[in-house]
């Protein structure tokens, strides 16, 4: 292995969430006088953390969204993944792989720490990483496409950022790993290559991962 650490992304790449989250964000962004489809939401959401929504809708609309939107959609994708979330298929192979190696790993997620735990522990993947190896936006201030926390996540594990490689599915996740000088592996069940095209390697199947890690 050429790498000193795998940060891992969470929606997407550790956990098949994202059909789930953005179905619950296109309908509750159209309910409240946002129409957004489904694709919409993927191409404009899929990878940032929850301030870029807010962001976008004032930019395009002029207007906020409720105070209480953050809890609202949150509680909806909740009690969603609570009853139907189902971990990427493959990864648990990977991270068993990359433990019996001795290959140090972590997550870094634009979701909220609250988020992440509830996916960890409805597919089974927490054990793999426990609170140490945990890292949320929250922690930085700033989600991707800033570097912020994929650096912030290095620094903890004490690891030269140049030594990390990044799994992610989003082109903003990509774009945040760049900008930190790390490698980083464009995971495409989801997202078109195209849209990755920055990416050091692009794989479709969670078991080419291990290859792509180890040229």
């Amino acid at each position: 292995m050429r790498y000193d650490l795998i940060i891992f992304d969470n929606d997407g790449v550790l956990v098949d969430s994202e059909p789930i989250s953005n179905r619950i964000l296109a309908g509750y962004l159209t309910e409240l006088g946002h129409p957004t489809s489904y694709e919409e939401s993927i191409r404009d959401y899929m990878g940032a953390a929850i301030h870029r929504v807010h962001e976008l809708v004032l930019e395009r609309s002029g207007q906020r969204l409720p105070a209480d939107f953050d809890e609202v959609f949150h509680g909806r994708v909740f009690d969603a993944f609570r009853s139907s979330l189902q971990p990427v298929p493959g990864v648990a192979d990977v991270l068993g792989k990359l433990e019996a190696d001795g290959v140090p790993f972590c997550l870094a997620s634009s979701g909220s720490h609250e988020r992440i735990r509830v996916a960890l522990h409805r597919t089974g993947l927490f054990e793999h990483f426990g609170e140490e190896r945990v890292f949320s936006s929250q922690d930085v201030g700033r989600g991707k496409p800033a570097p912020d926390l994929f650096l912030h996540a290095a620094k903890v594990m004490g690891t030269d950022p140049a030594r990390c490689a990044v799994v992610e599915d989003s082109p903003l996740g990509v774009q945040a790993a760049v900008a930190a000088g790390m490698d980083v592996y464009g995971f495409t069940a989801m997202t078109p290559a195209a849209k990755l095209q920055d990416a050091n390697g692009l794989f479709s199947d969670m078991h080419e991962l291990l290859d792509l890690l180890a040229e």
